[in-house]
C-alpha cells in the first residue's frame, strides 16, 4: 500500500529519511499478513540527532506568539478531517481495528487536537506577595523544553497525539517513538499531519525503532526534561527507573484491571450492553477495559445470562467489514498468550460459559465464571476478549475485591440510585470511576491517569499544564534590600 510506503521512514529535524540501523522493522497486517512496510530502524545517533534538532528549535518556538502557535493546531485539525477516511483505512489496515473502532479513535484524536488549540492559551503567570518590602515575586509558567513521548499499539493515532499535541501547544519541542507494531499510525501518519501544518521544522521528530537497537537512548538521553510513556506496567517501571536516575519527570499511562460492578438494583439489560462494549471493544485491547464484571449475586443468574446471550451476537472477523465487532489481536504473541490464559484457567477450576477458539491472530469472546479466588487471572490486565464473571455479597464484598489488584485505572458502577453508586465509587482505588456507564471513557479536560502499578500522573486539561510546563520565579527588589554582611 503506497499509503504505508511513502510514510515508511524516520522524520528528523524536518527530512525525511531512511534509518541507518542494520536491520528492518515489518509492518505487517494483523488480520491478513499482508506485509504494509518496511522500515530501517534509527540507531542511538539518530535518536540524538532527533534530540538535538528538537533543542535547537524549541526556544525560537517557545517565543513565538501563542496565538501564531494556535494556527498550526487549527490547520492539523482541519487535515485530520479532511483525510478522516484515509486514516480510518490506516488504523484498520495497521492494527486491525474495527471500523467502529477506527471511528471511536478519530473522533478522540480530533477532540484533543481542538483542545491543543485552547491549550496554547492556557498558561498563566502569577504575582505573589512577599513578606520582603519592595519585592514583587513573579511566577512565570514556561515550556519543560524537550519532551520524549512513547505510544503503544492500541491506539496509537490518538495516543501520540494526545501528548504531541498539548507538548507543542504549550511550546516544546517533541521526540516521538511509536510502538514497533504500529509505527505509521502512531508515528509517521503524525509527523505528516503537523508537518503540512505547518509546523516549523525540528520541533517534531520521530524515530522509528527498538530497544534492541538502542536500549535505554530515547529515556537516558540528558536533553528531553519529561517522558510520556504510554504502555505496559512492566515497562513503565523501568521507564521511571530510568527517569529517577537522570533527574526527569516521567508521565506514565500504564495497565490497568478495571472493575465493572452492577449492584442489586441495576437495570441490567443497559449494565449488559455497558459491560460487553467496555470488555470487547477493540478485542479488549484498551487499557480502561472491564477486565473484571462483578455481579451482586442476587442478579448474577439473570445477568450472566443476557450477558452471554449478547456476547454470541458479537461478530469476529476482518476488520475492514463494517459489521465486524472483533477484529484481531495485534500479533501472534498476544493471540498465543490469551488463548493459554483462557486454558489455564479453566484447567485450574474455572468455568468457560464461552471458550473462544483462536483462528491466526483472531480470538473469539471467552467468558468465564466460577473462577477460583486465587487465580492470578483476577489480578491481572487482560489484553484480549475475555471477561471474568465474578459474583459478590453486598457492596463491602464488591469494594473488597475491585481493590484486590495491583492496578487502578478505571471502573464503573451500575445502580439504580445515583448516589449509592458515587458511594461506592469513592471506595474504590481507582484513578476514574464512572457511574451507569462504561469504562472506557477519555475525555479532553478531565484529568486522566492511574493510581497503584496503572501509572504517575495525569493527562488532559490543566494537568497537560502540570505535565509539559514548569514554574519559574523571578522575583523583582523596587526597593533595596539589607545583606547582614
Amino acid at each position: 500500500m503506497s499509503f504505508f510506503t511513502d510514510l515508511a521512514q524516520q522524520y528528523i529535524d524536518g527530512e525525511w529519511r531512511p534509518g541507518t540501523g542494520s536491520w528492518d522493522i515489518i509492518d505487517f497486517n494483523p488480520y491478513d499478513g499482508e506485509k504494509l512496510a518496511s522500515i530501517a530502524v534509527a540507531t542511538a545517533d539518530e535518536v540524538d540527532q532527533a534530540y538535538r534538532a528538537a533543542e535547537r528549535a524549541q526556544r525560537a518556538w517557545a517565543d513565538t506568539n501563542p496565538y501564531a502557535r494556535r494556527g498550526v493546531f487549527e490547520r492539523a485539525l482541519r487535515i485530520i478531517e479532511d483525510r478522516e477516511e484515509e486514516i480510518a483505512e490506516a488504523i484498520v489496515a495497521e492494527l486491525g481495528g474495527t471500523r467502529l473502532k477506527a471511528a471511536f479513535e478519530l473522533h478522540l484524536a480530533k477532540e484533543f487536537m481542538r483542545e491543543a488549540v485552547h491549550l496554547a492559551l492556557r498558561p498563566e503567570g502569577r504575582i505573589l506577595p512577599s513578606p520582603v518590602d519592595g519585592k514583587e515575586n513573579r511566577v512565570y509558567r514556561v515550556p519543560v523544553g524537550v519532551v520524549g513521548v512513547i505510544s503503544p499499539f492500541n491506539f496509537p493515532f490518538l495516543l501520540s497525539i494526545k501528548s504531541v499535541a498539548p507538548a507543542l501547544a504549550l511550546g516544546n519541542a517533541v521526540v516521538l517513538k511509536p510502538h514497533q507494531n504500529t509505527p505509521i499510525c502512531g508515528g509517521s501518519l503524525v509527523a505528516k499531519v503537523f508537518e503540512e501544518a505547518g509546523l516549523p521544522a525540528g520541533l517534531l521528530n520521530v524515530v522509528i525503532t527498538d530497544i534492541a537497537e538502542i536500549g535505554d537512548a530515547l529515556i537516558a538521553h540528558p536533553i528531553p526534561k519529561v517522558i510520556s510513556f504510554t504502555g505496559s506496567d512492566k515497562v513503565g517501571r523501568h521507564v521511571a527507573t530510568v527517569c529517577a536516575a537522570n533527574f526527569k519527570h516521567a508521565v506514565l499511562e500504564l495497565g490497568g484491571n478495571s472493575a465493572l460492578i452492577v449492584l442489586d438494583d441495576a437495570d441490567l439489560d443497559y449494565a449488559v450492553d455497558a459491560a460487553v462494549f467496555s470488555r470487547f471493544v477493540h478485542q479488549g485491547q484498551v487499557c480502561m477495559a472491564a477486565n473484571r464484571i462483578l455481579v451482586d449475586r442476587s442478579v448474577e443468574k439473570e445477568f450472566t445470562e443476557k450477558f452471554v446471550a449478547k456476547v454470541r451476537t458479537l461478530k469476529v472477523g476482518d476488520p475492514a467489514d463494517p459489521a465486524t465487532h472483533i477484529g484481531p489481536l495485534i500479533n501472534s504473541s498476544q493471540a498465543d498468550a490469551v488463548s493459554a490464559l483462557v486454558e489455564q484457567t479453566v484447567e485450574a477450576g474455572a468455568t468457560a460459559l464461552l471458550h473462544g477458539a483462536t483462528d491466526g491472530n483472531l480470538v473469539s469472546p471467552s467468558v468465564l465464571t466460577g473462577i477460583p479466588a486465587e487465580s492470578p487471572v483476577l489480578t491481572q490486565e487482560i489484553f484480549g476478549p475475555v471477561a471474568l464473571i465474578v459474583p459478590f455479597d453486598g457492596e463491602d464484598e464488591a469494594v473488597r475485591i475491585a481493590n484486590e489488584t495491583p492496578y487502578g485505572l478505571s471502573g464503573a458502577v451500575h445502580t439504580g440510585d445515583v448516589e449509592r453508586g458515587v458511594r461506592l465509587a469513592k471506595r474504590v482505588d481507582t484513578g476514574m470511576i464512572h457511574i451507569n456507564d462504561g469504562t472506557v471513557h477519555d475525555e479532553p479536560i478531565v484529568p486522566f491517569g492511574g493510581e497503584k502499578h496503572s501509572g504517575l500522573g495525569r493527562l488532559n486539561g490543566d494537568s497537560m499544564l502540570d505535565s509539559f510546563t514548569t514554574q519559574k520565579w523571578i522575583s523583582v527588589q523596587h526597593g533595596r534590600s539589607r545583606f547582614p554582611f
